[in-house]
């Protein structure tokens, strides 16, 4: 499914001058049929896929419980 600038934005929560300027650079694949740009949905799935692994690596992180304390004794 193809989106233009604007549905883009909205979709990622964006600014639409900043996906405009994301496109123009090439860092968002895109088409333009003379008139507007078209980017595909679909080149946005890996992203939010390594994002979700990322938020839930930190979270098991975040859960993990505080492991004892453990009595060191210097023989000083």
């Amino acid at each position: 499914m193809y989106l233009n600038i604007e549905e883009t934005a909205e979709f990622l929560s964006m600014d639409e001058s900043k996906v405009k300027a994301l496109v123009l650079n090439g860092r968002i694949r895109s088409l333009h049929d003379g008139k507007q740009y078209l980017i595909n949905k679909e080149q946005f799935n890996t992203h939010f896929e390594q994002v979700e692994k990322y938020r839930k690596l930190i979270q098991d992180y975040l859960n993990e419980p505080i492991p004892e304390d453990i009595d060191v004794h210097d023989e000083d």
